[in-house]
């Protein structure tokens, strides 16, 4: 049976960073720690990360009474991925290959991640467009979501972070917004993009946006509304992003094409690639 030990550091982390965005108060912080501990000992390792996550987060926003402890963070990446928003639809429409361009600035906005206690600043998401854009991409899959869209009237977009939904933007208005539905989480958790966070960077106003009804750091699919796992089974083409939405719907009975930077050691080895590479992958 699989486990993952390896991510209770994560959780910790995770604890003691959303706890300390919540309140200056270091007995807030502790008691945080201790809390979330307690539910770790007593946690089912065998769960996904995100499937664990959830719980993690549930203890967190109890402890604090903060319902979005991310949410400053969250607010801050979306201006500063706005600000970058011109000069990065002035690179898609002069590249060669729009298409392929489109995609490897979606997966660069995936650098934007607070899980795991990591943090982000402007500096790495510079250096993940500049990567995303060069490094070969793993995975192989790249032809494949072309043809699949090309062929699609009905995309599912499944989003991850906030500030990386801008990039996400860029993707969906080259795939044309009329087939596509995104999808994003029902409830504020980590840095992940709820319908507000559509909203304050203009994915109201030219996609459909449907709340999934979890409050999991990825798509756990029996935790979703039924509007969500209808739409997943019919769609013509699943587009997912980010290290939870694949660690959640990697094992699922219909293709998706997941979207992604490999950011973590557990990951790198269930999914066969080093870490940092830049992915297109169909599974």
């Amino acid at each position: 049976m699989k486990t993952y030990t390896e991510c209770i550091p994560c959780f910790l982390r995770q604890a003691l960073q959303a706890s300390r965005f919540a309140s200056d108060d270091p007995s807030v912080h502790e008691r945080v720690l201790r809390e979330v501990a307690r539910a770790v000992s007593t946690m089912d390792m065998s769960k996904t990360p995100p499937e664990m996550g959830q719980l993690i987060h549930r203890v967190i926003r109890k402890e604090t009474g903060i319902d979005d402890p991310y949410a400053v963070v969250k607010r801050r990446f979306n201006d500063l991925v706005l600000e970058l928003y011109p000069r990065l639809k002035d690179k898609v429409a002069g590249a060669d290959d729009p298409f392929e361009t489109a995609v490897r600035l979606a997966i660069a906005g995936n650098i934007i991640d607070f899980g795991g206690g990591r943090s982000t600043d402007a500096i790495d998401v510079e250096r993940s467009i500049g990567e995303s854009l060069t490094k070969p991409l793993a995975g192989g899959a790249l032809e494949l979501l072309r043809s699949a869209a090309d062929e699609a009237s009905d995309i599912l977009y499944i989003a991850d972070n906030a500030g990386e939904i801008v990039f996400d933007r860029i993707l969906i208005e080259e795939l044309s917004p009329e087939r596509v539905t995104l999808v994003v989480r029902g409830r504020s958790v980590l840095n992940d993009a709820t319908i507000e966070d559509a909203g304050a960077v203009g994915l109201l106003e030219i996609v459909d946006v449907l709340p999934n009804g979890s409050d999991a750091p990825g798509t756990i699919l029996d935790d979703c509304s039924e509007a969500v796992k209808t739409r997943f089974a019919e769609a013509d083409l699943v587009i997912a992003k980010g290290q939870g939405n694949f660690e959640t719907l990697s094992n699922v009975s219909r293709p998706v094409f997941f979207l992604l930077r490999v950011k973590c050691e557990v990951l790198a080895r269930e999914i066969g690639y080093e870490l940092g590479s830049v992915v297109v992958a169909k599974v």
